[in-house]
């Protein structure tokens, strides 16, 4: 499979990028949905903005390097990858807290209705922050199979919330057939687009979404902890309310007045002070992102996970294959279910192939295309029908569960 992985690779419109990248040597890098690759070029993006803008610029730079429009800046240029306009995205905050104000501004643009909808094992960041709500008196959860969502829309449903590339498995939901069955029910549509932003095609305004949340670090490449983004659909500008009201948010967040009042637009998502280190940094992958463009990243990201599976079929591997088989209808990875998925990871990642593991039983591999190669494709089925065929999961070390993983 080498051979033929090196000829893919060879005919790869996107080979190039991945020099931008920095890879360590004897790592195939498969933990892309939980933690991009570092751009080259972000370091010394990071060195200019530490060295030049804050430590020449000190204060000055909040006008001098536009520190005070990163959010919008920053924000612009993801809209073109999940179909949006730039004044309708803001990069700020964490996806958790951007989930609490867009779904606390829902409910209340909902006067009547209480039920947040979503669906069990959607990711737990999510069910939480619905939690929270519903603690306060302010929402009622309500926890449907995938299968049954549309019809479970009545009339006490103020807002659907739903992961757009399910975290586990990678399964995609229609976007466009919910969101129009949500609002036929009268209810509004959050999506989390942390599977999906820079992997696959999105298109919220032509899906006719009304809200949207996503994270910086997996595909767009931001680093850890990256700033997450909010989308609003601009005809919800006037009426978004959302609770938490910081000083950024404010019509004149300079005028220090006592009384808060929003700002115009998307910018009344914002809440503290932007933190311009982590924007940067973000800025730098969104940028890449944007000029391998989401329709390229998509088709590379499809024959790479279905060159995974022909190698393995290949070597003769059979596994519980969790996400759906067609690549159309599932996200930027493989996931596989297996009773000792926690341990074959582990062997994997001693041998330089990082993958992860989701409890109870699934490996799951990612496959990000601007620097993934079929060579590292290849490769990594052939780790894994070795660990898989010698049994050498089963060594101690491997089964002891981590902390952290």
């Amino acid at each position: 499979m080498l051979a033929e992985a090196r000829a893919r690779d060879a005919a790869d419109p996107l080979r190039d990028y991945r020099a931008r990248f920095d890879l360590p040597q004897g790592v195939i890098y498969l933990d892309g949905n939980s933690l991009g690759a570092l751009p080259k070029a972000t370091a010394g993006r990071m060195a200019q903005v530490i060295r030049g803008e804050w430590g020449e610029g000190l204060i000055r730079s909040w006008n001098s390097a536009d520190w005070i429009g990163m959010p919008q800046r920053v924000g612009g240029k993801i809209a073109p990858l999940i179909g949006a306009a730039p004044d309708e995205v803001i990069a700020c905050d964490s996806t958790s807290v951007n989930l609490f104000k867009l779904i606390a501004a829902a409910l209340r643009m909902q006067p009547g209705r209480k039920v947040v909808l979503s669906e069990p094992g959607n990711f737990p960041t999510d069910l939480y922050m619905i939690a929270g709500l519903e603690a306060q008196g302010l929402a009622e959860r309500r926890l449907v199979p995938r299968e049954r969502i549309a019809g479970a829309l009545d009339g006490d449903v103020a807002l659907l919330l739903l992961t757009h590339v399910h975290y586990k498995t990678g399964a995609v939901f229609d976007m466009a057939a919910l969101t129009r069955a949500a609002h036929e029910a009268g209810a509004l549509v959050l999506w989390d687009l942390s599977h999906s932003a820079g992997a696959i095609p999105v298109d919220l305004n032509g899906c006719g979404a009304d809200f949207a949340v996503g994270c910086g670090y997996k595909y767009l490449n931001g680093g850890p902890g990256a700033p997450a983004f909010a989308y609003a659909a601009r005809r919800h500008h006037e009426a978004l309310e959302q609770p938490l009201t910081g000083w950024m948010g404010h019509a004149a967040p300079f005028a220090f007045s006592d009384d808060y009042a929003p700002a115009a637009g998307v910018d009344r998502l914002l809440t503290g002070t932007p933190p311009i280190l982590g924007l940067a940094a973000l800025e730098v992958g969104i940028e890449l992102a944007a000029e391998i463009g989401i329709e390229r990243l998509a088709a590379k990201s499809r024959a790479l996970s279905e060159f995974f599976r022909t190698c393995l079929d290949r070597a003769g591997v059979e596994l519980d294959l969790v996400s759906p088989a067609d690549p159309e209808q599932r996200g930027s990875q493989l996931s596989f279910r297996h009773p000792e998925a926690y341990a074959i990871c582990q062997a994997l990642i001693a041998r330089g192939v990082i993958g992860d593991f989701r409890d109870p039983d699934i490996l799951r591999l990612g496959f990000a295309p601007a620097y993934v190669s079929f060579e590292d494709v290849a490769q990594a089925a052939q780790h894994l029908a070795e660990v898989l065929k010698t049994g050498e999961w089963q060594r101690e070390e491997f089964r002891e569960r981590a902390a952290v993983t």
